[in-house]
């Protein structure tokens, strides 16, 4: 064979398998048709669903920032998000918050309700109109070796010594089922749910439980017919504050609206041990009159400080 006629077909050869492998190079580096499919589907699926779950959430009206007190609302001040469930009392559009005043401090995040407008301080929202804040003096036995928290419910305990002014010691329940609203300066919930106290880190909130267990005050809800007594109780004697179980539930029974019953306070002043007369000194009897036909006449009841006294007129 002709030289010539073999470099031709040496030449052809070579560039067809220059040809063939530049080929084989660019279909190995197109992307395959068949990996793309699936995700169609699966972007169908996931938008479907979230527009499903974001027709069932709820619109809440929540603050932007803070907003000190006496200040009008604006609506750069206000957002709508929206949440699985609505706090009960919410605010659900920027027109009812637009224009109105808070009267205490509002801090970046709060839901807004109507008591969010309303006038008084934590502790006078942590109470009903029917019940009254007072402070107790503790020290580590009376508040229960400073275990107490915010949400308890205590039975005030009242020891009574003998001495001139009683003459017979004694140990009761002057006071039962009272909540504790708070222990030094940690403070539980507010009627519309929100805490009393601001949110802390981690640092802080060790610090404030060394605060509570240190703690030398406790604020309980008292019923306001049960004030003056309480009041009276921690004049005259030792106080105790006996924890009662949280398996009564009587602060979810509290929450759910449930007021307490006048029968349950009369039951609280029948079994008082004759609290008046042991707590300001036992009266002194009256000698019976000697005369067979004298009528006794009733005697009168007179209170000098912690001193009682009976006189016949």
């Amino acid at each position: 064979m002709n030289s010539r006629v073999t470099m031709g077909l040496a030449a052809v050869l070579l560039l067809g398998a220059v040809f063939v492998g530049y080929w084989g190079l660019v279909l190995s580096r197109q992307p395959a048709p068949v990996a793309e499919a699936p995700a169609a589907p699966n972007v169908t699926v996931e938008k479907t669903v979230a527009i499903a779950e974001d027709q069932t959430r709820q619109p809440v009206v929540v603050l932007l920032h803070d907003v000190p007190p006496f200040t009008p609302l604006s609506a750069a001040d206000v957002t709508v998000e929206k949440l699985r469930s609505a706090p009960a009392g919410s605010l659900s559009s920027v027109d009812q918050a637009v224009g109105r005043t808070p009267w205490r401090h509002l801090s970046a995040g709060t839901w807004l309700n109507d008591e969010s407008f309303s006038a008084g301080g934590s502790l006078a929202r942590m109470i009903h109109s029917d019940e009254r804040a007072l402070t107790v003096a503790v020290d580590e036995v009376i508040s229960a070796a400073g275990q107490l928290l915010p949400g308890d419910y205590v039975d005030v305990l009242l020891y009574l010594r003998q001495d001139g002014s009683n003459l017979q010691q004694s140990a009761q329940i002057v006071l039962p089922a009272m909540r504790v609203l708070g222990v030094g300066d940690q403070y539980g919930l507010t009627n519309d749910g929100q805490p009393a106290s601001p949110a802390l880190s981690a640092d802080e909130k060790i610090k404030q439980d060394q605060r509570r267990i240190a703690a030398r005050t406790v604020v309980l809800a008292v019923p306001e017919q049960l004030l003056s007594r309480m009041m009276l109780a921690t004049q005259v004697g030792t106080l105790r504050l006996a924890v009662r179980s949280s398996e009564e539930q009587r602060l979810a029974k509290y929450w759910a609206g449930e007021s307490q019953a006048p029968g349950h306070i009369d039951n609280a002043n029948s079994q008082l041990f004759q609290f008046t007369q042991l707590a300001l000194g036992a009266a002194p009897k009256v000698p019976s009159s000697g005369g067979s036909g004298t009528v006794a006449r009733p005697a009168v009841e007179i209170i000098r400080g912690n001193q009682i006294t009976q006189q016949t007129p």
